[in-house]
């Protein structure tokens, strides 16, 4: 078996046109739907970058325990499972530059070998002491210039510089790396190959060929980094710009795909190699007067996921799956391919099976930490918070204390305690680090960050927009009763269940 796993990053369902999309055409995506699976309730797990990506490699949701972090000693990554039972080859070709920051650096480690694609959002590339900012000022819009140290943003501003063309974009060179190591390695035999795309992440930049269909009235500099807020700071003629930004990109990642697709009916990859194609999340473009994520519910735009699978083994172009899934089943899947047993602390179901006709989940919990916990059983959906985000007791469970490009606060760590292990955790016991407002992560993807905090529930059937909150006790009842007892599935901590006032489920004490 070989298997390619190819990965975007902030890839909005709702637009692709085998979901329904009608903003931007995007015929390989249409192209892909024929050849494969195509799943319908696929959600996100952990929320946002890289812990959606710890799920993926370890098969279980991380956000109950921790935020945005490393993978951790206890984990077991399915690559290496592969590594131990089968003598299976993993390959990682990314641009997502999160994996060589504080947060993600034990990420790509856990892969054979790795091609790292330089260059992208606030990647610190391009060295430069004294950029010549009288020349710079005039490149981006003022909202997303900055002349701070070590911020993205002014990283971004110096970036640019070295992407011209389109074979300087680090999206094409992530896609071209990808299709080198097939081409190299398309006369042997199991290998495991990911080709992981930071686009259409923001910024929205993509080369003037995909940029010129989609031309607006902005005349300024280039503004195609929302911010991540609420709707209303930006001018009608500015939102657009930054929504034809994203069609832009999305165009491009539409583009990529095809190549990926043509090297697969090139040398009928179909008929030996499995194709699974997917995202972390979606990005908010002014639905539910919001920008971007990780500030509000975790509504459809961002939870509902596109998904796309073949195995060649069992062939379903152009089939539809309406069974419930998520992010974790991808772990289960890629051992699954393989005719691997996974560990015991894998809680994702095999994608494969469910194309056999197994069952999909009754209910699925997702979430970011500090949050809402979230729950859908394909029917409604649930968003329970704590009674105030910013008191609630909670805290980090782990062995590498860092947040996405800091270490943990001094005011964190110094109050940090070691405690027993988890039942995931392979006998290590963990620190136990209390949430404090100094972290990085407060204001940045934790608790301090959000911009609703009110427990909702939605009828997806009567309300698929998810515009009016529905008042039904029996239903939220029956949805709280899901959301506990997937909780406890998860050893979640004493106190998560505290926080979102919920009684631990009696099979679990």
């Amino acid at each position: 078996m070989r298997t390619v796993f190819l990965l975007f990053d902030s890839l909005n369902r709702h637009m692709l046109e085998p979901y329904g999309g009608t903003a931007v055409a995007t015929p390989n995506f249409t192209r892909l739907a024929a050849r494969t699976a195509t799943f319908d309730k696929h959600y996100v797990g952990s929320m946002p970058c890289m812990p959606a990506r710890r799920d993926i490699l370890t098969g279980r949701l991380g956000f109950l325990h921790r935020s945005w972090g490393p993978v951790e000693p206890f984990d077991v990554c399915f690559t290496e499972t592969l590594m131990k039972q089968k003598g299976t080859y993993s390959h990682l070709a990314t641009d997502h530059f999160h994996y060589w920051e504080d947060g993600g650096a034990t990420y790509h480690n856990r892969y054979d070998s790795y091609d790292l694609i330089r260059g992208q959002e606030g990647d610190a590339w391009v060295p430069a002491a004294n950029p010549d900012w009288a020349a710079l000022r005039g490149v981006v819009h003022e909202k997303q210039y900055s002349e701070k140290p070590r911020s993205y943003q002014r990283k971004n501003l110096v970036n640019r510089e070295r992407i011209r063309v389109e074979e300087d974009f680090p999206t094409h060179k992530t896609v071209q790396a990808g299709l080198d190591f097939i081409e190299r390695n398309k006369g042997g035999d199991n290998w495991f190959l990911q080709i992981e795309c930071f686009d259409p992440h923001e910024p929205f930049q993509a080369p003037e060929r995909f940029r010129d269909p989609e031309k607006t009235a902005w005349n300024g500099p280039a503004r195609d980094w929302p911010p991540y807020d609420r709707t209303g700071g930006e001018t009608e003629v500015e939102s657009e710009e930054l929504r034809a930004n994203y069609r832009a990109t999305l165009a491009h990642c539409d583009d990529l795909l095809g190549r990926v697709l043509d090297a697969f009916d090139a040398d009928n990859l179909w008929d030996d190699t499995a194709l699974v194609v997917t995202t972390d999340h979606g990005f908010l473009l002014g639905e539910h007067n919001f920008w971007a994520k990780n500030r509000m519910n975790l509504y459809e735009e961002l939870a509902h996921l596109p998904l796309f699978l073949h195995d060649p083994r069992n062939p379903r172009p152009g089939t539809r799956v309406d069974a419930l899934t998520q992010t974790p089943d991808l772990c289960a899947t890629f051992l699954d391919l393989f005719d691997t047993d996974p560990t015991p602390e894998v809680q994702g179901i095999s994608l494969v099976s469910v194309l056999d006709g197994a069952p999909g989940h009754d209910a699925v919990l997702f979430g970011f930490f500090g949050g809402s916990a979230n729950v859908t059983d394909g029917r409604f959906t649930y968003f329970r918070y704590p009674s105030d985000l910013r008191t609630q007791e909670i805290y980090q469970y782990t062995l590498m204390p860092t947040h996405i490009f800091a270490f943990f606060a001094d005011a964190e760590l110094e109050a940090a305690e070691l405690v027993p292990p988890m039942p995931f955790t392979r006998n290590m016991p963990l620190l136990k680090v209390p949430v404090h407002k100094d972290a990085v992560m407060h204001a940045a993807y934790g608790p301090g960050c959000m911009m609703e905090d009110t427990t909702v529930l939605f009828d997806l059937e009567t309300d698929p927009g998810q515009l009016t909150p529905l008042e039904d006790p029996a239903a939220e009842a029956r949805m709280l009763s899901l959301l506990a007892g997937l909780m406890a599935q998860l050893d979640a901590p004493a106190e998560a269940f505290r926080r979102l006032r919920i009684t631990l489920p009696e099979a679990a004490e």
